[in-house]
């Protein structure tokens, strides 16, 4: 066994993956028409990863190197497939981001009254498939859990799902009403559709690996000794970067993400944004700076240069929006663009700011995602200028909004001013400095369309509809996800040590391995 790598006798990340799964099974099979025994079991099936993932973030040895509270179990001996789960820095990080997430949505989801454990059931089957890619380290394992975590959308968006409420217009307009664009069943399959794409496109480059190695194994870390010639990395790492780079959505590959966010139901749409898409930069980094280093280094300039794309692109776009739930959608094309900046910068900096802004706009568009969807049920409008003084009737909804603009915008003491800080860095100390430039002005614009739907929404004049008269403020268990996200963007701005020190040990080992001194 590796030195590095280190057993511990409870089988932690296998209690953290399965616990929402036989959470959706106790669902289906005993709360059948007992909503509230449903949410509350799936309260208990969200709960158990977080405090498991918060004893793990408290038991994790930032002193050593490599992977921690291995678990290895032979599945088909054979083809060397096996259960084998690990984590790093990286990977603790990200399953305390999707424990976090997911317990907000459950509780932002409370209000869910049609086939409510169904829906359930599907929203704790995903989250299974998100902590097993982000703890798997048998490739073949990784990508069924994959495919888990992309599938059940399908359903999730289709059925409880809405559909936009200005239909198309324009020369083109009868062609989008008869191909049903805006509605939920066009998302939730130009969704699907696009992921199945990119998987195929993962598939492909982990079965190039695992011939071209001449191994019996999809044990990561056997294919992480294999020597493979640089022009298989070059061609493996465009497959991974394109396969992974449509979850993450990178740009022009990112179509699928507006429409799907827009239509899908509040706790999906947090799940969505806030941990799908890192599962698309995650395989980026994982398999794609560390299996195939040499072709990670050739197309630096390539992601490095889309990403600067996203960031400007997704940024204007968001300021031409007048649906809310679009604005936060774009705004998630535009973050992720500061994401994939970060990894392209191959430095330690770019790489932590990366990861860290993997966390801070994760939690930050779950808050978002969350507060549109309360202020949709409550004025049952997502029209931002038709809306306005909302303030005043619904102070913590608008205080809520108000802390998630300042952390999306990069203001200090948040989770954003943290992440950004970190990739300008890492992008000024790389070798191509002038992706500072397109950053900077992807923040600027962000602060312009975070200040101007804050001010038309909340601060702005009291709008003279009649329908947005004394509309109540969050209670009961909606301030759940509220103060709960909220507080850990702002500790994670304060208190920043916390994550980049975890960090820090899964980055520096990697740049090592691109031969990059950090």
């Amino acid at each position: 066994m590796d030195g590095g790598q280190l057993v511990t006798g409870l089988p932690v990340l296998s209690i953290i993956t399965w616990s929402p799964f036989v959470a959706a099974l106790v669902i289906m099979a005993a709360a059948r028409h007992r909503p509230l025994l449903v949410r509350w079991t799936a309260a208990v099936g969200a709960g158990i990863p977080l405090a498991l993932a918060v004893w793990l973030c408290v038991a994790y040895d930032r002193g050593a190197a490599g992977f921690q509270f291995v678990e290895r179990l032979p599945l088909v001996p054979s083809f060397g497939i096996a259960y084998e789960l690990a984590i790093d820095g990286m990977g603790l990080v990200l399953v305390l981001l999707t424990a976090i997430i997911l317990f907000a949505g459950v509780f932002a989801s409370w209000t869910v009254k049609t086939r409510g454990q169904e829906f359930y059931a599907l929203l704790l089957l995903l989250v299974t498939g998100v902590f097993g890619v982000f703890v798997s380290f048998d490739l073949f394992v990784f990508f069924l859990f994959y495919e888990i975590a992309v599938l059940p959308m399908y359903l999730l968006i289709g059925i409880w799902g809405s559909s936009g409420e200005v239909r198309p217009q324009g020369i083109f307009g009868w062609a989008f009403n008869r191909t049903g664009v805006g509605t939920k069943e066009y998302a939730a399959m130009k969704l699907t559709l696009y992921l199945l794409l990119g998987s195929a496109f993962i598939l492909v480059g982990i079965l190039a690996l695992y011939t071209a190695a001449g191994s019996t194994s999809f044990s990561y870390f056997a294919l992480q000794q294999a020597q493979f010639s640089p022009r298989l990395q070059w061609w493996v790492f465009l497959a991974f970067y394109i396969g992974f780079g449509v979850l993450a959505g990178i740009w022009p590959l990112h179509t699928w993400s507006p429409d799907g966010h827009a239509s899908a139901p509040t706790a999906v749409s947090m799940l969505h944004a806030g941990v799908l898409m890192k599962l698309g930069a995650y395989g980026v980094v994982r398999l794609g700076l560390d299996l195939v280093p040499l072709g990670a280094i050739e197309w630096a300039w390539l992601v490095g240069a889309i990403a600067c794309i996203n960031i400007v692109y997704g940024a204007l776009s968001a300021m031409a929006q007048t649906d809310l739930k679009y604005v936060v959608a774009y705004s998630s094309v535009s973050h992720m663009g500061i994401v994939m900046l970060g990894i392209a910068t191959l430095t330690e900096q770019g790489l932590n700011g990366a990861v860290f802004q993997m966390v801070a706009h994760g939690i930050m568009t779950g808050l978002f995602f969350a507060l549109v969807g309360l202020v949709y049920e409550k004025a049952h409008s997502r029209a931002i200028f038709t809306m306005g003084g909302f303030g005043t009737m619904m102070p913590g909804i608008a205080t809520a909004f108000a802390i998630g603009g300042f952390s999306s915008l990069g203001l200090p003491a948040t989770a954003g001013f943290v992440a950004e800080f970190l990739t300008f860095v890492g992008a000024w100390a790389s070798a191509h400095q002038w992706w500072l430039f397109p950053a900077v002005i992807g923040a600027f614009l962000t602060s312009i369309y975070v200040l101007r739907v804050v001010r038309a929404i909340f601060w702005g004049p009291k709008s003279a509809d009649p329908h947005f008269q004394n509309l109540p403020d969050a209670r009961g268990t909606e301030w759940v996800a509220l103060v709960f996200l909220a507080g850990v963007l702002v500790l994670f701005g304060v208190v920043p040590w916390i994550i980049v020190a975890p960090i820090d040990t899964a980055t520096v080992p990697l740049l090592t391995r691109l031969g990059i001194a950090p």
